[in-house]
């Protein structure tokens, strides 16, 4: 299983400018490559192949363009073979409804890294200071905040700046050990997002969607503030930072959040299932589409995805469709308008919150997808333990004798 750690680096103001000449460097490598690569008929081979024929030009390159000898050859390879890369995520884009165009010439602000592969970078210990030793580069010094276990091997490393003017560093490593995923799941729960409640899942738990109406205000005054500079003066790139410093600190406390909370079910259950939402869609639709896109859906459904691989929890997406109006309890289906937030079924009874009622629909679906019986728990009064890095709201919900009694027959089987 490959993996990534990312590292804040600290250079030097000597080091900034070495830095961004590298990034440029790549930059222009990047533009004559593609360049050359339009040129080059469809017929002359499959997109690597095209490809690697323009990376083959490097050492003829490296005759008159003198600043490409300053680069690793490691770094100049995958600057041009960014350009495959870069093809294939627009062909995935295309696939799932987005209109695309083709690769464009890539101008200062648009090209924000280079990558070192295989080698050419090692951590080591200088005076005391962690150091990332860069080849015909630098020893760029670099905050450790945690290790990266022997067993793993670093594949590559990027190094890439921010919009705020940070540097990062980003080791992709492989020999992650991939848990088997239990065969007979025990703790499975059923997880509903929402706007109102961010999740509400079958134990009970609402989480409280988290409050960044002050980082949006700051973001949205900074924003005031920079359309009155002109345009390129040093007020203007002044703004312009402070600009970039509100979306980072957004962005930042944003997916501390879904981090802690994919983090948490993908580690406390067995199996976890979700609805296969097409967040695009969603967005895209009529009225609320900001709170809609500030909830970050897709975002927090691909890292619960990725922490249930890692650590070996079934990840079931299930189709969305009904969730809402179908009785966890029988399976009569009930028209709901948006505003009606309790579920009462008017066929058996049984009555919960209209998330909850969710929750439980998309378990159901997530275990028939698996093969597995139906949980054997049904909805009670809970709340996150104290020590879960995530807020909840204690949630009543009534159980159902006919719920129980399915439960009942289900485990009987």
């Amino acid at each position: 299983m490959r993996y990534t750690y990312r590292f804040r680096l600290d250079p030097t103001p000597e080091q900034r400018e070495l830095l961004d000449h590298h990034r440029d460097t790549c930059r222009q490598l990047y533009n004559h490559a593609l360049n050359e690569f339009e040129k080059i008929p469809e017929s002359a081979g499959t997109l690597t192949q095209r490809v690697r024929q323009v990376r083959d030009q490097l050492t003829d390159l490296k005759v008159w363009w003198d600043e490409l000898n300053d680069l690793y050859s490691t770094v100049a390879q995958a600057a041009v073979m960014r350009i495959e890369d870069s093809i294939k995520a627009l062909s995935q884009l295309k696939q799932n409804g987005y209109n695309v165009g083709s690769l464009n010439w890539k101008a200062p602000k648009d090209f924000r890294s280079f990558t070192y592969v295989q080698s050419g970078f090692e951590f080591d210990n200088k005076n005391g200071q962690t150091v990332l030793s860069l080849s015909k580069l630098a020893d760029v010094p670099l905050i450790k905040h945690r290790t990266i276990p022997d067993t793993e091997t670093t594949k590559q490393v990027t190094i890439k700046k921010e919009p705020t003017g940070d540097w990062f560093a980003s080791f992709v490593v492989d020999g992650k050990e991939t848990p088997e995923k239990p065969t007979d799941p025990d703790r499975c729960v059923g997880i509903d997002v929402g706007i109102l409640k961010y999740a509400h899942d079958t134990d009970g738990y609402a989480i409280e969607s988290p409050g960044f109406s002050d980082e949006r205000e700051r973001l949205e005054r900074a924003q005031r503030d920079l359309s009155r500079k002109e345009h390129g003066s040093t007020n203007w790139e002044t703004q312009r930072q402070i600009v970039a410093e509100r979306h980072a600190d957004l962005k930042r406390k944003r997916r501390d959040f879904l981090h802690k909370l994919s983090n948490y079910y993908a580690t406390e259950y067995d199996l976890v299932a979700v609805e296969d939402l097409d967040v695009k869609g969603l967005v895209e639709l009529p009225r609320n589409s900001r709170n809609r896109a500030g909830a970050a859906w897709g975002t927090f459904l691909g890292m619960l995805e990725y922490k249930c691989e890692r650590e070996g929890t079934h990840f079931v997406a299930v189709n969305p469709r009904g969730t809402t109006k179908e009785c966890a309890s029988c399976g009569v289906k009930t028209e709901k308008p948006l505003w009606m937030r309790e579920h009462s079924c008017p066929a058996c009874g049984f009555e919960a919150d209209r998330d909850a009622n969710a929750a439980w629909n998309i378990l159901s679906r997530g275990l028939e997808e698996v093969g597995v019986g139906y949980s054997e728990s049904t909805p009670v009064e809970t709340a996150l333990p104290v020590d879960t890095p995530v807020s909840a709201k204690r949630v009543v919900e009534t159980g159902s004798p006919t719920l129980k009694e399915r439960t009942a027959s289900a485990v009987s089987e």
